[in-house]
């Protein structure tokens, strides 16, 4: 019996689906097998590639510059090491020249920049030395030049703060403040302060001053722009200000000079060995005896300034003060500088000097036992303490300048008030 067209048809259709069926299960089940090798084939052809063309000398144009902080201890063939630089020529140049000597003085935690080739030869060294001055090395064929350029500064305000525990100057070291700026603090209170004797633990100190930056590195101080000192419970707070006739000076929020017709010191802040008193026990005579003055105990050779602006009426040697200085004064008033090792250059009887003059510098002639500057204030003849004598005030702010000084007073203080009630040390 002859099977229908329409059965042969199935079959025929079923048996070209096989290898379609196929195909779907083995590639449903070929990523489950591990035990099944691959077969696999490896075709070579050879490619035309195009590559760039060869620059043998791309070690000379390859250029860098690496910039390297310097750490204590360091030494240049140091610092040059770890910025990759390999130049035999520049460390011999740097080495012998006289011009290249600042590059042997460098600060730690200053930066040291340098712009070298791919294969570590030197194209310029850069530098900038404590007092803000670029000092640069370039390459000039096969030798070198130095150049040493003016700094070019930017100004940031910084403001910091501090409370004394021990001393004034670890507080300042541990503000972080810059001895400079504690510096001009001491002199701009030390009107109305002692830091020789006045101080307490708990007195605190806020400060506003520049800070000259260059490449974003700061560099040194400027001024002190305003300042509060908080001493023994009280307050005093100034303001630097210039006037219309250009001349600078600290005020209090009042507009009232800071300034002193007279300093409180003649050296800087030191500390003293002896204060002023009616009678003590003289070291060298032995006996009980008036002691008429101050004496700082200070290094020898600290430099001795005038108190104020004066005239030198005695310079010389008289007696027990050793190597002397006195002098006279406007009005009634004239000081005494004892026990001197020397004298400044050019001094003379009749000179002119203004206040803060370097006149003299510590030492321990005449009957001194140790090295100390003794400081007579006298008013007509007759010494008085200079500690706790009243002192003629110097100029006071013009009436004229006073609006213009209480809007500058205003903005400074406000800056001085961010930092109450916080316990930063630093805020800039």
């Amino acid at each position: 019996m002859q099977k229908p067209k329409h059965h042969k048809l199935r079959w025929l259709i079923g048996l070209s689906s096989l290898p379609l069926f196929a195909t779907i299960g083995a590639f449903a089940i070929a990523p489950m097998s591990e035990s099944e090798p691959i077969e696999t084939a490896m075709v070579s052809e050879s490619l035309q590639l195009t590559l760039p063309e060869s620059h043998p000398d791309t070690a000379e144009t390859e250029s860098y510059w690496r910039e390297e902080r310097v750490r204590a201890g360091d030494t240049l063939p140091a610092l040059l090491g770890r910025m990759q630089v390999s130049d035999k020529d520049a460390e011999t140049f740097i080495r012998n020249d006289e011009s290249a000597k600042p590059f042997f003085k460098l600060r730690a935690g200053r930066n040291l920049s340098t712009h070298s080739a791919a294969d570590g030869k030197l194209l310029e060294l850069r530098y900038i030395d404590t007092d803000g001055n670029v000092i640069s090395l370039q390459r000039d064929g096969d030798s070198f030049r130095v150049h040493n350029t003016e700094p070019q500064y930017s100004s940031v305000t910084v403001m910091k703060s501090g409370v004394i525990s021990s001393s004034l100057f670890a507080a300042t070291d541990k503000a972080n403040l810059p001895d400079a700026v504690a510096a001009q603090m001491v002199e701009i209170f030390g009107a109305s302060i002692d830091f020789h004797k006045d101080l307490q633990k708990g007195d605190r100190f806020t400060v506003v001053y520049d800070m000259m930056t260059q490449n974003g590195e700061q560099v040194k101080p400027g001024k002190i722009l305003a300042a509060e000192f908080t001493n023994a419970g009280k307050t005093y707070r100034m303001v630097y200000f210039i006037d219309r006739e250009g001349k600078a000076g600290y005020y209090s929020a009042d507009g009232k000079n800071l300034k002193k017709a007279f300093l409180r010191s003649p050296l800087e802040f030191s500390r003293i060995s002896s204060g002023f008193t009616i009678a003590r026990f003289h070291p060298v005579l032995q006996k009980w005896r008036a002691h008429k003055g101050v004496d700082y105990a200070a290094p020898s050779g600290t430099k001795v300034k005038a108190t104020a602006d004066a005239t030198v009426e005695t310079i010389g040697k008289m007696g027990g003060y050793g190597n002397v200085i006195i002098l006279k004064h406007n009005g009634k008033y004239s000081t005494l500088y004892g026990h001197l090792s020397g004298f400044a250059q050019g001094l003379r009887k009749g000179s002119k000097v203004s206040q803060g003059e370097v006149i003299g510098y510590v030492g321990q002639t005449g009957w001194a036992t140790g090295p100390h500057l003794h400081y007579e204030f006298r008013v007509e003849g007759e010494p008085k303490d200079p500690l706790t004598n009243v002192v003629p005030v110097a100029s006071q702010l013009a009436q004229t300048d006073a609006i213009a000084f209480k809007k500058l007073s205003a903005e400074r203080s406000h800056m001085l008030d961010l930092l109450h009630g916080t316990n930063l040390a630093k805020f800039e």
